[in-house]
């Protein structure tokens, strides 16, 4: 019976010199005939470049024209300041009393220049996330578009939500996202 466990005891010595053995070939060490000098590289890809630092000045260019392509972009086909656009409260879609007014001025405007299709762009401020703001810039614009309808103004009209993606306004003050809290009119010919 002693020899029973003596005999198990070096077949496991055995078998773990064996794969230990096998092991090392398959992780490139071995007998040392194939071992890489000290200064050679295992992988032949070039070296990890050094990023430089950021360049202001071209950060800047790049945003300032950004703005300029997201006003382009956000401007009317009529006149500028022909349209108005109607402004909501923080986190809210229904139409105030001061839009009223605005609305029935725009649709007046747009009954005597003839317009025929036109785009509701909802949107929202820098509060809240991407998705919640979309939502928030849809609604917005449906219930511009409703108002519109009960006006009876014969146009195609249409809706989208930027939510706080396309801004009107980029300066970070309370005036300035009241701006971005509204429904954009967008002539389209």
């Amino acid at each position: 019976m002693r020899k029973t466990p003596h005999f198990t005891v070096m077949g496991m010595l055995a078998v773990a010199c064996l794969l230990g053995q096998g092991c090392a070939s398959l992780f490139g060490s071995g007998t040392g005939d194939e071992l890489l000098a000290d200064d050679e590289e295992l992988i032949d890809e070039p070296a990890i470049k050094d990023i430089p630092p950021v360049d202001l000045g071209v950060y800047t260019a790049r945003s300032k024209t950004r703005r300029a392509d997201l006003t382009a972009r956000n401007e009317t086909g009529l006149p500028k300041g022909s349209l108005t656009d109607v402004l909501f409260d923080f986190d809210q879609a229904t139409l105030r009393k001061d839009a009223l007014p605005v609305l029935e001025a725009n649709a007046k405007r747009l009954q005597e220049e003839g317009v025929t299709r036109l785009l509701l762009e909802g949107r929202g401020d820098e509060v809240g996330t991407a998705a919640y703001n979309l939502v928030l810039g849809e609604r917005r614009a449906k219930n511009v578009k409703a108002y519109l309808q009960d006006l009876g103004i014969p146009l195609t009209l249409k809706t989208t939500s930027y939510g706080k993606d396309r801004p009107l306004c980029f300066q970070q003050n309370g005036e300035c996202h009241q701006k971005n809290r509204s429904v954009h009119f967008d002539v389209k010919e």
